[in-house]
């Protein structure tokens, strides 16, 4: 579950602003303020299958958006490139500077 839900949030993170005005406030109000179906329900006046189908369709769309253009995947696997050579070039002496900008590009994409 956990593992589904940083997923969505970093789609989200990718191609939120592609999703319908409706479906940016439901997934920003369930997944990152954490409320229920039946809170957002009660707080938006629609029912709690409506909020049901509008997240579905919000993370369809992100997961049809990432299928499609691959943006989330292309992150990770940098992300993890630049761990790994930052480990890598950590162990050589005299590559101080290399590993310090390492770390800074790193930290710019929240590793």
């Amino acid at each position: 579950m956990l593992e589904r839900f940083a997923r969505l949030n970093l789609l989200y993170d990718f191609y939120g602003p592609l999703l319908t005005e409706r479906q940016r406030r439901f997934m920003e109000l369930h997944y990152q303020q954490d409320l229920s179906l039946g809170e957002i329900a009660a707080t938006s006046g629609v029912t709690r299958q409506a909020v049901y189908d509008t997240l579905r369709r919000a993370e369809a769309a992100l997961e049809e958006y990432e299928e499609k253009l691959g943006l989330a995947q292309r992150f990770m696997t940098l992300k993890e490139r630049i761990e790994t050579t930052m480990r890598l070039v950590d162990g050589i002496p005299g590559c101080g500077e290399a590993a310090a900008e390492l770390r800074r590009i790193g930290s710019m994409l929240g590793g």
